[in-house]
């Protein structure tokens, strides 16, 4: 499994209860950039529309060998998943503070462009700074046994 891109700010803003894996429906030229690591998934988030799920605002530049028939970089992509997984989906965000976030654009072992959505639930202030705080700690910690002698 080769990592294209990790979303890192998104377990900083959300609290990650479940993941899930879907396809993308992408052209050929989105494809060949997402292959050179031409893929921006910061900012980007996920919506339904009817039964469908979508990416939006996620930016694949346009590929540099391309002619005329080139793509649009922030154009929305349908997302492949599975008739319950989308139901779940659905009936999850309906609940007050969950919402979709893509967490990582990755090629699975078959060659395919996968992408790793989260359920998640926003993180007040107050769990953000419990977070570094124990991050903090673990990195003290790990500070003292490296030189400590046994």
């Amino acid at each position: 499994m080769k990592i294209v891109q990790k979303n890192k700010n998104a377990y900083r803003i959300y609290n990650i209860e479940e993941k899930f894996e879907a396809g993308l429906e992408l052209l050929g030229t989105e494809v060949k950039s997402i292959r050179e690591g031409r893929i921006n998934i910061k900012e980007s988030y996920c919506r339904f529309k009817g039964n469908e799920l979508f990416l939006l605002k996620a930016n694949i530049s346009p590929y540099a060998h391309s002619s005329f028939y080139n793509h649009e970089p922030d154009r929305k992509r349908k997302m492949l998943l599975h008739k319950r997984e989308l139901r779940k989906l659905h009936s999850s965000v309906m609940q007050k503070g969950y919402t979709i976030v893509p967490l990582k654009v990755y090629f699975n072992n078959k060659g395919l462009i996968k992408l790793e959505i989260g359920l998640g639930k926003g993180k007040n202030i107050h769990d953000k700074r419990e977070d570094l705080k124990d991050k903090a700690i673990k990195r003290d910690i790990a500070r003292e046994m490296k030189y400590r002698d046994y």
